[in-house]
């Protein structure tokens, strides 16, 4: 199993330079991934007056600090980018790291103040369908080949996006979603690896042991129905987080049974509800004590 961080893109994580503070810190002390929220204005009645910062630019921040770690976004919502944009982005931070980039995507949210403060479409079904086009143009862009695509939402002319990632074929792509909901994870099983968020368990929460058995079982099903797919064949992740007790022993009485249940990677996160979400020195001292000793 691996271990990461996890941190917002507001408050005192809103500075490039504290992200940077935190990569650090996480790859002395054992810490295997950094991974941060790509959000605009995430719950507007919640964050109104804090600074956001742009995850590829903190993320730049962090790939320069540090040699070892992984970096990436989790997660990205696709669905309100612009896929050859975003491509160059995820592109250039995977050349600076040296190939350490993991992408991770999904719907986004909140909807209504992520999107329909700009003006965007508010429709679930729409922003799946983005969402898909949208990572099968990544798949294509990263690849540095010619790219031609007639799509519902894109359409492009005899494009070739150069250099191609370091990572070959391209970089991990892991989805984002909320379980028990089937559509996401169907997603993820196309991809390489799944972050599911639980109804019966918040940001920062530990899922439950039957609940992750569950959705292994149906990810894994439909990885297997794939099997003519080269995708399938690659690793495939099982990203699970929460908030664990600082003593390392004890973290890992409380990880073990989900690390038997199929979980691959360990997603450290403060409490969505708690006073330490956005703020480094709370995240500067679990990062201290060290992941959990398996």
């Amino acid at each position: 199993m691996r271990f990461s961080i996890n941190i917002p893109n507001f408050g005192d994580f809103a500075d490039a330079r504290a992200v940077a503070t935190v990569a650090v810190a996480a790859e002395q002390a054992g810490w295997d991934g950094l991974f941060v929220w790509d959000h605009v204005v995430h719950d507007k009645r919640r964050r109104r007056g804090q600074p956001f910062g742009d995850p590829w630019m903190l993320l730049t921040a962090a790939a320069l600090a540090t040699s070892r770690i992984r970096l990436g976004t989790l997660v990205t919502p696709v669905a309100r980018r612009r896929p050859q944009q975003l491509a160059r982005q995820v592109t250039t931070l995977d050349s600076l790291s040296g190939g350490r980039v993991i992408f991770g995507a999904g719907l986004g949210g909140p909807i209504e103040d992520e999107y329909g403060s700009f003006g965007e479409t508010t429709d679930p079904v729409v922003l799946a369908e983005c969402l898909d086009e949208g990572l099968e143009l990544l798949h294509r862009y990263w690849s540095g080949e010619p790219v031609n695509h007639d799509g519902r939402h894109h359409q492009v002319r005899d494009v070739t996006l150069l250099p191609a990632t370091v990572q070959r074929p391209r970089p991990p792509v892991w989805i984002g979603g909320f379980w028990p909901n089937r559509p996401p994870m169907r997603r993820a099983a196309r991809w390489d690896g799944v972050v599911p968020l639980f109804a019966s368990a918040k940001h920062g929460e530990v899922p439950q042991v039957d609940e992750v058995r569950d959705l292994v079982g149906y990810v894994r099903r439909h990885r297997d129905e794939q099997r003519g797919d080269d995708r399938s064949e690659a690793p495939f992740e099982i990203v699970l987080g929460g908030a664990t007790p600082p003593d390392p022993a004890k973290a890992r009485d409380l990880i073990e049974p989900l690390l038997e249940a199929g979980a691959t990677w360990w997603d450290e996160r403060q409490l969505q509800t708690g006073p330490g979400l956005d703020r480094l020195a709370p995240v500067m001292r679990r990062i201290e004590q060290g992941p959990p000793a398996f």
